[in-house]
């Protein structure tokens, strides 16, 4: 899926990271601040404009120094005509549409190219319609609607001449899992998706799941058949295939970051395992971020990656798929630079080198 540069086309860009304070914000401060590509990075803020970046993430300090969070107008009033930016939206669900629809007439009228990847739900749907039935609540800009695409990088092919809505980081990895069972018709309509998420899934601000005593040697399933991803991983798996019946399972598990999946389903024929791992192997060849393991894949060998792993096991009928990933990057900030890449035209690993620490 990687696309050569065009000769004599520019493929730097400034990043501008709205909602910057979250942990996915973090993230991509972090990884923005090592891309080859990249030339600047703003990290704006809806409360604490002003305020240095390492207060938020002391950790960061080597790379952002006395860098100070700033304003969206801010932001926006300091655009020049000709430069490229990059908008990663990673603001709380129902947010983004209504920021976007501030800030993109206004770099139009600047003379600034723009592509957003929306790490919010504000796009991910199929219309206006159904966020607002999902969300419950008015959509931010339903005009903005047809110039967005919701879809995963590994999952895509030509790269869209739109904006992207990345899918949820739930959705992410059992999407990657289930996507070559419903493309080549294996599954029998019904798949089961048990997963467990870290704490930092909840976001940054403290609630009463997320607090450490409560969460600290637990395990506690919740919005049991009803999750609101359940309804974007059976809308991309309609985009591969035959869109099966999700029946999602989410656990809140006791470490900070990372994603387990498995799923389960009954196969439409008989199909060995060296069988199943082949065509899942062959199905994604063209990623760099996607590999198939022997046995089950381990969650720390991811965390703190952009790569997910896939196990499979299958007997008569009967088959499972595990997979897993890190919430917080393939399922939101890498992901979103994956995308980046692809719409300025770089290979989709440009920054995102890194592997799993191992023991984190």
């Amino acid at each position: 899926m990687s696309q050569p540069n065009h000769p004599g086309e520019s493929t730097s860009f400034k990043a501008v990271v709205i909602g910057a304070r979250g942990y996915v914000g973090g993230e991509l401060l972090r990884l923005l601040s090592g891309h080859p590509a990249c030339e600047e990075v703003v990290a704006v803020a809806r409360s604490g404009a002003g305020d240095p970046i390492v207060d938020s993430f002391s950790h960061l300090q080597p790379l952002y120094g006395e860098q100070c969070f700033v304003d969206l107008a801010t932001a926006l009033g300091d655009a020049q005509e000709g430069e490229r930016w990059a908008i990663f939206t990673a603001v709380p669900h129902g947010t983004s549409a209504s920021l976007l629809s501030e800030a993109l007439p206004e770099l139009e009228q600047r003379g600034v190219a723009v592509k957003v990847v929306d790490l919010a739900a504000d796009f991910r749907l199929a219309s206006p319609e159904d966020y607002e039935s999902t969300y419950r609540a008015p959509h931010g800009d339903p005009s903005l609607y047809p110039s967005f695409v919701c879809a995963l990088p590994d999952l895509l092919a030509p790269t869209p001449d739109a904006h992207i809505a990345h899918p949820g980081c739930f959705t992410t990895a059992v999407s990657l899992a289930a996507a070559p069972l419903v493309a080549e018709g294996l599954s029998e309509g019904r798949i089961v998706a048990s997963c467990i998420t870290g704490s930092t899934g909840s976001g940054r601000a403290p609630g009463a799941g997320t607090h450490h005593p409560h969460r600290h040697a637990n395990l506690v399933g919740y919005s049991p058949l009803v999750h609101r991803h359940r309804i974007e991983m059976e809308q991309l798996m309609g985009a591969v295939g035959e869109a099966p019946d999700i029946i999602f399972l989410p656990h809140s598990g006791p470490f900070s970051r990372g994603i387990h999946a498995t799923l389960s389903t009954r196969l439409s024929r008989e199909i060995t395992a060296d069988q199943l791992r082949d065509l899942y192997r062959d199905y994604y060849a063209h990623s760099s971020f996607v590999t198939i393991v022997n046995g089950a894949p381990n969650l720390k060998d991811v965390v703190g990656s952009n790569h997910c792993r896939l196990g499979v096991a299958a007997h008569g009928d009967e088959v499972v798929i595990y997979s897993v990933i890190d919430n917080l990057l393939k399922g939101a900030a890498g992901g979103a630079i994956q995308w980046m890449n692809r719409l300025f035209k770089l290979a989709p690993e440009t920054g995102l080198e890194q592997c799993s620490s191992g023991w984190s």
